[in-house]
């Protein structure tokens, strides 16, 4: 069954440092408390980053799409520990103001009905606890 997830938050960073931080494809273990370690293999579209989770496991994506114009990036998960057939992943980044910005990450899963509710709620936290990591890493940090 497919799946379309959404998590969107007004986070408190220049859309152009937002930007940034995604279209460079790594880095998400500053962001995700479940990621360890983020590798990135290549550059643009066609790279592949490797994930490795605080359990373990391994998690693969292959980025399919950088849109500077629209400051969008999607992904395909080929390597996955979750219980899915297909996962598409689209992050985009719109402008609210100089110090705001809209971060919206969707997912689209392929995942059996009898696991649907527990994947679904799993990834929302996570995405989540991401969007909100991203702008803590994002934030000036102050000199004690």
């Amino acid at each position: 069954m497919i799946e379309q997830l959404n998590v969107t938050k007004i986070i408190a960073v220049n859309a152009d440092r937002a930007w940034a931080a995604i279209r460079g494809i790594g880095g998400l273990e500053r962001w995700f408390p479940i990621i360890d370690d983020c590798t990135v293999f290549g550059a643009g579209e066609g790279a592949t980053r490797v994930m490795t989770l605080t359990d373990g496991a391994k998690i693969k994506d292959r980025i399919d799409l950088i849109d500077d114009q629209r400051q969008c990036l999607r992904y395909t998960r080929t390597e996955s520990p979750f219980p899915v057939q297909s996962y598409v992943g689209t992050v985009e980044i719109r402008r609210i103001n100089e110090a705001d910005t809209e971060l919206s990450w969707t997912l689209e899963i392929d995942v059996q009905e009898d696991q649907r509710d527990a994947l679904v709620e799993l990834l929302r936290d996570a995405l989540t606890g991401g969007i909100l990591g991203l702008e803590r890493d994002m934030q000036p940090q102050l000199d004690s």
